[in-house]
């Protein structure tokens, strides 16, 4: 989350918004992102699972969601997706902001 906390301009740049969703509790991820990681960027919690659940990301073993990092575009179609460690670089996000901003 600091990678990305780092590249917000490059984010707003390609008109992109970055929100960040964790299963943890509010309260809880409340505190860990701004008092610990200082992220400004929205974040939501899916404390229930459905989210994870719905995009595929849940791993039911650990009941947590796997990282991944979607790229969404304005009509709410998933344009990108990364997982895993890939999923800690910017990088690959950013490329894909920018080639939706293209279209």
């Amino acid at each position: 989350m600091t990678a990305y906390q780092a590249g917000l301009a490059k984010f707003a740049e390609s008109g992109a918004q970055v929100l960040g969703i964790s299963t943890d509790n509010l309260p809880s991820q409340s505190h860990w992102a701004k008092e610990v990681l200082k992220i400004d960027f929205p974040l939501g919690s899916d404390f229930q699972r459905t989210v994870s659940e719905l995009y595929g990301v849940l791993n039911k073993e650990s009941g947590i969601a796997n990282r991944s990092t979607f790229v969404i575009d304005a009509d709410g179609v998933i344009q990108h997706i990364e997982q895993g460690n890939s999923a800690l670089s910017i990088d690959g996000a950013v490329t894909a902001c920018s080639r939706v901003k293209k279209r």
